[in-house]
């Protein structure tokens, strides 16, 4: 019986190349991206509520999630990436290489939201939610 050669970079084993477009993005350029999207989604919710989505309670303390989950939904559903993702240059693609599409687009910002399906991390750098939507976050550039 052969045992299957470990890969030798990550993203090897799903069909990716080992660097530039097309490749595994980075941890820093993921983590940068969100850390983007949500600065802008602050500035957004403030400029649009008030300062009171960052000292107050009630619904106004929703309103920064809410900005970022229509950011995310419909900029990764028209262009492959979220406002932190473009700047970060990465994207979301599918594995089968068809368009992400609205559904995966809003089902992957919600899942987003929620956070867990975004920090259960499994093989080649997939959170929970790109292994349930068949997608992954490649470099850009």
């Amino acid at each position: 019986m052969t045992v299957p050669a470990a890969a030798e970079y990550p993203g090897q084993t799903i069909g990716l190349p080992e660097s530039g477009r097309g490749s595994l993005a980075s941890w820093f350029a993921r983590i940068a991206a969100l850390i983007l999207d949500w600065g802008a989604s602050m500035l957004v919710a403030t400029f649009l509520f008030g300062d009171g989505v960052i000292r107050e309670g009630g619904w106004r303390a929703w309103m920064i999630l809410a900005v970022f989950f229509v950011q995310s939904a419909v900029l990764t559903a028209l262009t492959g990436s979220s406002f932190g993702q473009l700047l970060a240059r990465i994207g979301v693609h599918r594995l089968d290489g068809q368009r992400l599409g609205w559904t995966r687009a809003l089902a992957r910002a919600a899942m987003i939201c929620l956070v867990v399906p975004t920090v259960v991390i499994g093989a080649e750098r997939r959170a929970l939610n790109d292994l349930v939507l068949g997608t992954v976050v490649v470099n850009r550039r």
